[in-house]
């Protein structure tokens, strides 16, 4: 099984790729009932999970999911994880242990896909500018297939995790601070002389958190759904939503966008 988490789409390409080339089932995370449920795993499935960093760990949504499942015969199956981020992962690897660990599993191997910036939240971060997203997604090409090789061949202790400078502190202590406080659909808003009201954003979003209708502006639900994914900022095509003041002259992507046309913006 490969379990995923995506939000505009970096992820959700490479666990597509690693469960063509497995040959086994993919379950989009966002899609389960919260909390998860029973699964019961075929004689000699892998378990694997992909997702993207958000603030140097796994999101939150994944570390829920993974709590709330039961595995069935689960005993001795090939465990692997693969994440996505603009730059470097902390020791998000070693957060998904501890919550594996509460159902038994810790992974064999873990790897990192280093993938275009879509953190637009704060001032001092954007998208990257085209020849520098254009060079990362020629070499996550390459990571995800040293990846996939190691996965389909079971191979056991491999950490091809880039964890950036001070690890620890940019996930236990700057991540820790950033999912508690800036993890929130409050800021969110929408430009109304500029939005189409098209309802793009709103298909988006992988945890249906936003509300809309034809000829309807959207609504963001503020029930807590909201994992900051910014899949909804990257896809609008009018460049409408706001999220507080930081977001106006930022640039936007999202992997489909970035491979019909050659700017990667």
């Amino acid at each position: 099984m490969v379990f995923y988490f995506s939000g505009t789409g970096n992820t959700r390409w490479v666990a597509e790729a690693i469960a063509k080339a497995t040959g086994e089932r993919l379950i989009p995370i966002a899609n389960e009932p919260d909390g998860g449920r029973s699964y019961t795993l075929a004689e000699g499935e892998r378990i694997g999970f992909c997702f993207p960093i958000h603030g140097w760990q796994p999101p939150a949504i994944v570390r829920k999911f993974i709590g709330g499942m039961s595995l069935n015969s689960c005993g001795g199956h090939y465990c692997y994880a693969v994440c996505t981020c603009g730059d470097n992962a902390g020791k998000a690897m070693d957060l998904l242990d501890s919550t594996l660990a509460q159902k038994g599993l810790k992974t064999d191997s873990v790897f990192s896909v280093i993938m275009p910036n879509t953190y637009v939240c704060l001032p001092f971060m954007d998208t990257d500018k085209p020849a520098a997203a254009h060079a990362k997604l020629q070499n996550a090409t390459m990571q995800a297939n040293e990846a996939i090789a190691a996965i389909t061949q079971r191979k056991r202790g491999m950490n091809k995790v880039v964890t950036g400078p001070l690890p620890r502190l940019l996930t236990y202590v700057i991540g820790a601070a950033f999912n508690r406080r800036m993890v929130t659909d409050k800021p969110f808003s929408v430009d109304t002389g500029t939005c189409i009201k098209c309802g793009k954003c709103a298909t988006a979003c992988p945890t249906g958190n936003i509300a809309w209708s034809a000829g309807n502006t959207p609504q963001w639900s503020h029930t807590g759904k909201c994992t900051c994914c910014m899949a909804c900022y990257h896809h609008c095509p009018q460049h409408a939503i706001r999220y507080g003041r930081c977001t106006a002259s930022k640039g936007q992507y999202f992997f489909g966008k970035a491979q019909n046309k050659e700017t990667h913006t």
